[in-house]
């Protein structure tokens, strides 16, 4: 990543921090407990309310509670309202052996009052190299600074990821994913959100079955896929494989092996530097591609319509199919539009 690059991408974190806080300036902890010891893991689990959990502290462990009734910040609870409703629920805070343990459970739903519900968030901040274990039905999924091991599910809310490295494991049903700054290996999913990828690298396993796809700025091997919007990516370094059932696809600045497909749109795609293949495969829509041929390419071109400036080609030619060796062979690039036509450099 380069300097300007970095700087705009920590003054983003920083301006996120900042409204985050500001947001939450008023608001105090229910409950703080203080660790200090051999640890290494922060285990969460509530049903109703987000986690956060950020390695921001060169020693020890805090977590803070905070309960929050419904309608919150217009609705506000007294401490005695607030430990009225905490008697359905059992709340654990404590180590087990090398983990900060952080729970909140409701103890049954028999004769259950939702308007009487509270969300129990969690906010943990432990030192950089530390693993996680999160789970919320509720609520969004916050983790910054933090080496290690991280594995996290929520059932409702969003995914934010900030300066992690490790083995990056995370699911929601019904959120957006949003990843920044983050290194090594990592997969992520979600049943009903869209996806922003910047300033990573890695392997990188990005799902979505409901949202749109924009990456920016990744290097490794990407593998980034929706089943029902577009896709977007700029400044792709490596591999990336990418696809969608139901958008557009548009790719630039790639630098690399690439595999893109989509049944729903049209594809516009920008390779700057050839990696060792590339497949291309659109549905109604026309591709059009922008790419260096002075490299040696194996050319299987189909479309409606084919139109590419050959020089140095040895191969068949017709209006809607070309095969065959441009500057004696070698790179595999095969392009297909189904219903439309493939333009490269046109």
């Amino acid at each position: 990543m380069n300097r300007s690059r970095f700087t705009l991408l920590l003054g983003g974190l920083l301006l996120t921090s900042l409204t985050y806080a500001q947001n939450d300036r008023d608001e105090q902890p229910y409950q703080t407990k203080n660790f200090t010891g051999s640890l290494n893991t922060v285990r969460v689990e509530t049903s109703g309310g987000s986690i956060l959990v950020e390695g921001s502290q060169s020693s020890g462990v805090k977590v803070d509670m905070y309960v929050r009734p419904n309608n919150w910040p217009d609705n506000k609870m007294s401490k005695e309202e607030i430990e009225e409703r905490l008697k359905d629920y059992d709340i654990t805070i404590n180590t087990e052996g090398n983990t900060v343990v952080a729970t909140a459970k409701r103890r049954g739903r028999d004769n259950w009052d939702w308007k009487k519900s509270v969300s129990i968030s969690f906010r943990v901040y432990t030192p950089r190299n530390f693993a996680t274990d999160l789970k919320t039905s509720g609520g969004s999924i916050r983790i910054s600074k933090l080496n290690g091991q991280q594995n996290f599910t929520t059932s409702g809310g969003s995914l934010h990821l900030t300066d992690v490295e490790g083995a990056i494991k995370g699911r929601t049903s019904g959120g957006s994913i949003h990843l920044a700054g983050c290194r090594k290996d990592i997969d992520l999913s979600t049943s009903g959100g869209s996806i922003h990828a910047e300033d990573s690298e890695g392997n990188l396993a990005l799902r979505t079955s409901g949202g749109s796809v924009h990456l920016n700025n990744l290097r490794g091997k990407i593998n980034a896929t929706t089943s029902g919007g577009s896709v977007k990516a700029d400044g792709i370094n490596g591999e990336l494989i990418t696809g969608t059932s139901g958008g557009s696809v548009k790719l630039a600045g790639i630098s690399g092996s690439v595999e893109a497909r989509t049944s729903g749109g049209g594809m516009d795609v920008e390779i700057t530097k050839l990696g060792d293949y590339v497949k291309l495969t659109a549905g109604p829509g026309s591709v059009r591609v922008r790419m260096p041929l002075d490299k040696g390419i194996d050319l299987d071109l189909s479309g409606r319509r084919v139109a590419v400036p050959l020089k140095n080609f040895s191969g068949n030619t017709e209006e809607d199919r070309i095969r065959g060796k441009l500057n004696g062979g070698g790179i595999p690039v095969t392009i297909a539009a189904n219903s439309g036509n493939v333009y490269i450099n046109q």
